[in-house]
């Protein structure tokens, strides 16, 4: 599928400057003539470019209802990093958790390729998520019931077999890759880059006698907060957003959840509450338990990783002392264990 070529921009003067591009925005008169030409969904009434994170996110709305349109960003997946995260999506649907699934083109491909200026990027329609984001952040009957949806999704991930490949998130991924982004920056700051070192070193030693076998690993979310899940008026959850999912630890997903709790504001009950949530259908293992911490450690590591590459990119303004002074902090307060 090709939504926007070289051929259909405006021909230039030969004086002009040429360019290459790292990253166009796909015009939603663009996405909503493909999505009538390669599915079924009913005519299209409404297209807006709805969000623009790691991913570009459409929201479209047909006479059959409400769709996610979502534009993979050149540099940030490969195919079959996207092909596994769609394939363990369908398993899990298939599987009755409640997540928002991709749907199929008319010739059943669940991805479709997008010639765009700076390469190929990927899109792909998932259903809509019924309700909305919490108000306020998760009630603790919500939180109970999100950690019991994620032991659920954990268990029924040790039958998943997936046909495409995708990095596992291992410390070599979320802590040695993150650390690499963000080391150069800490260059003048030789104590701070010290103090990030020393405290990536002592998680990894922490985590290493977690086994990687059944049923410590397993495919995880990846990304599990309340921000990636809809509550409808009578609590019906859905789980969406997986861009982050792969083989890994399963309480890992709890640490993410902490990380991002933490950051939220979210109160002890809550985080207590996913934890109680998720140990009724699947109790933990103490070795487990004893490594959260470390684990929310990592997750923080890996999530400034990720926003630093992003923000290299498109907000690179953003990226003074102050900025780095503040995820330091954030950083100590985590690994000090006093939350």
């Amino acid at each position: 599928m090709t939504l926007l070529t070289q051929s259909s921009i405006k021909s230039l003067p030969t004086h002009a400057l040429q360019c290459s591009v790292t990253y166009s925005t796909i015009a939603p008169k663009a996405v909503t003539t493909a999505i009538s030409s390669y599915y079924d969904l009913g005519q299209v009434k409404n297209c807006q470019f709805w969000y623009h994170g790691l991913s570009d996110i459409y929201r479209i709305e047909t006479d059959t209802g409400f769709y996610i349109f979502r534009v993979s960003h050149h540099h940030w997946r490969s195919r079959s990093e996207i092909q596994f995260e769609l394939e363990f999506l369908s398993f899990l649907r298939e599987n009755k958790i409640p997540v928002a699934s991709p749907l199929p083109t008319r010739t059943g491909e669940l991805c479709l390729e997008i010639a765009a200026p700076e390469g190929v990027r990927y899109g792909t329609v998932f259903e809509y998520a019924a309700g909305s984001v919490p108000i306020g952040d998760l009630d603790c009957t919500q939180s109970h019931q999100l950690g019991e949806t994620l032991a659920k999704l954990h268990q029924i991930s040790y039958d998943f077999s997936p046909v495409s490949e995708r990095s596992m998130l291992t410390p070599e991924l979320i802590i040695d890759r993150s650390n690499q982004i963000i080391a150069p920056f800490l260059e003048h700051r030789p104590w701070d880059l010290q103090t990030l070192f020393s405290i990536a070193d002592q998680v990894k030693a922490e985590l290493q006698n977690l086994p990687q076998t059944k049923p410590f690993w397993t495919v995880c979310w990846g990304d599990p907060h309340s921000g990636n899940t809809h509550f409808t008026e009578n609590n019906q959850l859905t789980l969406f957003d997986f861009d982050q999912c792969g083989y890994g630890w399963r309480a890992f997903d709890l640490g993410k959840f902490y990380q991002v709790s933490l950051q939220s504001g979210c109160t002890p009950k809550v985080r207590e509450a996913v934890l109680q949530g998720y140990s009724s259908i699947s109790p933990l293992r103490q070795i487990e338990i004893d490594c959260l911490p470390s684990l929310t450690v990592a997750a923080f590591i890996w999530a400034w990783g990720i926003h630093l590459n992003r923000a290299i990119c498109f907000e690179y303004s953003r990226l003074d002392d102050h900025y780095f002074t503040r995820r330091l902090e954030k950083l100590k307060h985590l690994s000090s264990r006093n939350w």
